[in-house]
């Protein structure tokens, strides 16, 4: 099976929280997925599906709509789950990540499928029609415009994302399917916000904008060019750099399990969301999953301080609490009284 041509995603200038956010969320999937706010034309979809072109071919059971990994007999489907009970083994066959797009105007019964249920009563059997979830699974679901879509259905794909499950319930019927995935959403905060109770059930979140110097949008237009002019040629020009992304990806999956935190680390996280005036746990969580997720990306088996630090300038912000119409950040100046300065703990480095 080919991979798709896309652009590198090595080669995207600047945005480095962007790359930062979507690299940890392909590593440890579990965060919960990454919120990219800017304007159009700001590499947010090139980098979705570059990203998916770097992540390495993967085992799905042979037949399944739902790509069931073959050797995870505890993440496996009803129809997996029988066959692996019957035949002792699953067949698979080889295949990629990809980007599965949802639409804005997709309805509930589109994104997590149809249980048929006069077929129910008349068979005794449940009939599911998969929906985009099942199609999402072990894959990147990617959802442009989300601030545009209605709230309950935001509301389904982050409970999807955050459980690892989807479930249908009709009429006192139920059939629940694996649905783990890298929810990315995107959109243009000029055309309306997502409500803070959603907000919060991002896992990350970070703003883009366009390059604001000169040289750096130079740069953007000679690799553009490049690239439409050789699209072989100048993928073949990052070949080395995405190699080299892809083994850190991969060792750093296998890596995650084994890193470790200091409770000092924790009290310090912990101190930080009461101090922003962050309400709940699930803030802190995401905190300290980051930093271990970064640890591992860096390839590194604890977590440190800058980790933290780096960590919570993509999950505090959009969590704070502010007034109508304020923008959500967080300044460098506080991080450094949180966390102390980058430059004294050893600044982290992000995906280049």
């Amino acid at each position: 099976m080919k991979r798709t041509q896309v652009y590198p995603f090595s080669a995207i200038v600047g945005q480095e929280d962007m790359k930062l956010a979507l690299l940890l969320n392909v590593v440890n999937p579990a965060l919960g997925g990454v919120l990219v706010k800017g304007e159009k034309g700001t590499a947010k979809s090139t980098a979705v599906r570059a990203l998916a072109a770097l992540l390495p071919a993967v085992e799905m059971a042979a037949g399944c709509p739902f790509h069931c990994d073959p050797t995870d007999a505890g993440r496996l489907c009803d129809a997996c789950a029988a066959k692996l009970a019957k035949n002792g083994a699953l067949s698979g066959v080889s295949g990629f990540m990809r980007v599965v797009e949802l639409p804005v105007s997709a309805t509930e019964d589109r994104v997590v499928g149809t249980l048929d249920m006069e077929y129910a009563i008349k068979e005794g059997e449940k009939k599911f029609e998969p929906g985009i979830l099942a199609e999402a699974n072990r894959n990147i679901l990617y959802v442009d415009e989300i601030n545009l879509l209605d709230d309950h259905v935001v509301d389904v794909l982050l409970d999807a994302a955050a459980m690892g499950v989807n479930t249908v319930e009709r009429e006192g019927v139920s059939y629940s399917h694996p649905a783990r995935f890298v929810l990315v959403g995107t959109m243009n905060p000029e055309e309306g916000d997502i409500r803070p109770q959603l907000l919060d059930r991002f896992a990350l979140s970070v703003e883009v904008a366009g390059e604001n110097e000169a040289f750096s949008r130079v740069e953007v237009i000679k690799r553009r060019m490049a690239y439409e002019a050789g699209p072989r040629e100048f993928r073949g020009a990052w070949e080395a750099a995405e190699e080299e992304l892809a083994r850190k990806i991969t060792a750093a999956r296998k890596l995650l399990p084994q890193v470790a935190i200091e409770d000092e680390l924790l009290l310090r996280v912990a101190e930080a969301s009461l101090k922003l005036g962050v309400d709940g746990h699930r803030a802190d969580i995401t905190v300290i999953k980051s930093a271990l997720t970064l640890a591992a990306l860096e390839e590194r088996k604890e977590a440190t301080l800058p980790d933290v630090r780096r960590a919570a300038s993509l999950a505090l912000p959009h969590r704070m609490r502010r007034r109508p119409f304020e923008e959500a950040s967080l300044s460098v100046q506080v991080l450094d009284e949180l966390f102390g300065a980058a430059e004294e703990n050893g600044t982290c480095a992000a995906a280049e």
